[in-house]
């Protein structure tokens, strides 16, 4: 059945976390969510597993790359690093905000070099902000965090649900990438500020990650389905 432009849109606002050590059982995930799914995030397990390998193998399924490093050095080993990023295809990059203007704008400057260079789409350079496991950082944090994202040329942030409004008044072009989703009832884990799919959507946020509940469900596609039909009930 051919998806409507609701579905679509709906799909592409949604990004799978392909937090395993294995490529295979990267791509069997990847192919279980599809229809429900039009981003895929590798981060660093997978990454260091499998390396450019596991990019092109999701490019080829369809999906939009979402590549979470977090890159935080100095700006030259940012900038480079960011440029391959670019020149493979990732339609987002995340840069770890803490390092401030300089390290943010030589991951941006990389990350668009890169794509430009190898004649590819204009990818989305992400700014993290303050991560969903920690609930413990000052107040000025997120606004510092937000600017240093804004001054640098980053098209979007990362933040959590809670976050999402006030950075949206902080820099309402900015999209906002919100992880820690999780499902009404679902075990946070890890997660000390997660939120469910509509919590996030209402608060502002522009595409939400999901992991565990899809991933390590015993159905996978069951919970899939699950999760999007809460979203659209």
């Amino acid at each position: 059945m051919a998806k409507t432009n609701g579905e679509s849109d709906l799909r592409d606002r949604l990004a799978v976390a392909l937090d395993v050590d294995d490529l295979v059982a990267a791509l069997r995930i990847a192919r279980d969510v599809r229809p429900w799914f039009g981003v895929a995030k590798v981060g660093l397990e997978l990454f260091i597993a499998s390396g450019p390998e596991s990019l092109g193998a999701l490019q080829q399924l369809g999906y939009k790359v979402f590549l979470d490093l977090k890159l935080d050095d100095i700006p030259t080993t940012v900038e480079r690093a960011a440029r391959i990023a670019g020149s493979l295809g990732v339609s987002y990059l995340t840069l770890h905000a803490r390092g401030g203007v300089s390290n943010l704008r030589a991951g941006v400057n990389g990350l668009l070099d890169g794509a430009h260079k190898a004649g590819l789409p204009q990818p989305v350079a992400l700014g993290v902000t303050v991560l969903t496991s920690d609930d413990s950082a000052p107040e000025h944090i997120l606004p510092q965090r937000v600017e240093f994202a804004v001054e640098a040329g980053c098209g979007g942030i990362v933040c959590a649900a809670g976050d999402v409004a006030k950075a949206k008044k902080l820099a309402p072009n900015l999209i906002a990438v919100v992880p820690g989703i999780r499902p009404e009832g679902a075990d946070a884990g890890d997660q000390r500020r997660a939120a469910t799919p509509q919590a996030a959507l209402d608060a502002g946020a522009d595409l939400l990650v999901v992991g565990r509940p899809v991933t390590r469900a015993d159905d996978r596609v069951a919970a899939a389905a699950a999760l999007v039909e809460s979203m659209t009930a």
